[in-house]
C-alpha cells in the first residue's frame, strides 16, 4: 500500500514521492538536450561527446508529504463496533498502519484530536517512537467519561490552523455528515487532500436469541430488549442506518473526498486498502 498524491509539489517540502526537475538533487534519471538557461554545470560532458549536442543531466528530487490525522476522540468512540471490538482500538490500529506507511517514505505525520471540549495537537514527526506516542495519545484520550464530540469545531479549527499542504486523513465516529460539517470539509479540501474514514457502529437490534445487552455511551441507560427485538424497528434502524451512509458517501464523493468504512480490526488493512486504491485512482478536482 502506499498514499498517493494528486497534487504537484509548489513548495520545497511538499510534492509526490519523487518528482523530476533540472539541477542537481539526489538520484539521477536521464539526460536530456541542454537548452538556454540551464546550469552548465549539469552538462554530461562524456555523453556529450559521444553525441551531437550537448546534454544535461536530469536528477529524482525527493520530497516529504505533510500527513496529518483528524481524529475524534469524544465518547462515542469508546463504545463497539460493528464487530463487537471497541471503536477506539479499530481507530488507533487504523492511524498505525497509515503513519506507518508514511513514515517508511520518509513522510512526517502530526495529529490533531478533539472532541466538544478540547483540540489537543500532536506535532510532526517522522520516527515509530512518534507514532506510538500518537496511538497512546489516542488511547488515552477516548474513555467513556470523555465529552461527546463536536467534529464540525475540530474540522473548523484545523481547517484555520493548517498551512502547509497536507494528506489530510479524518478518522470519525459513524456519524451524519450535516451542513456545518460539509461547509468544513470543502474548506479543508480546498487546499488539502482530504480521505474520510468511518469506524462503523454496533448493530443495536437484538436479532438471534443470544444477543448481548447494549448500554447507551451517554447516560449508561441499557437499550430496553423489547425494543431491540421489534421486527419493525429493526425496519427503521437499518433504513436509518443505510440512509446516513449513503448521505455521507454521496457529499464526500461530489467533492472528490474518498471515503471508507472500518468495522472490524480484521477488516482494517482490506479498507484501509480499498480506501487508498480509490484515492489514487480518483480524478483531482
Amino acid at each position: 500500500m502506499g498514499i498517493h498524491a494528486h497534487r504537484k509539489t509548489i513548495e520545497l517540502l511538499e510534492g509526490e514521492y519523487s518528482s523530476i526537475h533540472h539541477g542537481r538533487s539526489h538520484d539521477f534519471d536521464d539526460l536530456r538536450e541542454y537548452a538556454p538557461g540551464d546550469e552548465v554545470k549539469d552538462i554530461d560532458w562524456k555523453a556529450t561527446a559521444r553525441s551531437t549536442v550537448p546534454l544535461i543531466k536530469r536528477y529524482i528530487a525527493s520530497r516529504q508529504h505533510n500527513i496529518v490525522f483528524i481524529v475524534d476522540t469524544g465518547r462515542g468512540m469508546a463504545a463497539v463496533a460493528e464487530s463487537g471490538e471497541p471503536k477506539k482500538e479499530i481507530a488507533i490500529q487504523a492511524v498505525g498502519v497509515l503513519a506507518y506507511l508514511a513514515t517508511r517514505h520518509g513522510d512526517r505525520v502530526s495529529m490533531f484530536t478533539g472532541d466538544e471540549e478540547h483540540i489537543d495537537f500532536t506535532p510532526a514527526g517522522g520516527s515509530e517512537a512518534h507514532i506510538e506516542r500518537m496511538l497512546r495519545a489516542v488511547d488515552a484520550r477516548i474513555q467513556l467519561d470523555a465529552p461527546g464530540s463536536d467534529m464540525e469545531h475540530l474540522l473548523t479549527q484545523v481547517a484555520r490552523r493548517l498551512g502547509h499542504r497536507s494528506i489530510v486523513f479524518i478518522v470519525s465516529d459513524d456519524i451524519a455528515l450535516d451542513r456545518d460539517m460539509d461547509k468544513q470539509i470543502a474548506r479543508l479540501h480546498a487546499r488539502h487532500e482530504v480521505l474520510w474514514i468511518s469506524v462503523g457502529d454496533a448493530d443495536l437490534m437484538a436479532r438471534q436469541l443470544s444477543a448481548p445487552p447494549v448500554w447507551a455511551v451517554d447516560g449508561g441507560v441499557e437499550i430496553p430488549e423489547y425494543l431491540r427485538r421489534s421486527r419493525g424497528l429493526q425496519t427503521v434502524f437499518d433504513e436509518g442506518v443505510a440512509q446516513r451512509h449513503e448521505i455521507l458517501a454521496t457529499r464526500l464523493r461530489k467533492k472528490g473526498v474518498s471515503a471508507g468504512r472500518i468495522g472490524s480490526l480484521d477488516g482494517t488493512v482490506p479498507a484501509l486498502f480499498r480506501l487508498l486504491e480509490r484515492h489514487r485512482r480518483a480524478r483531482r478536482s
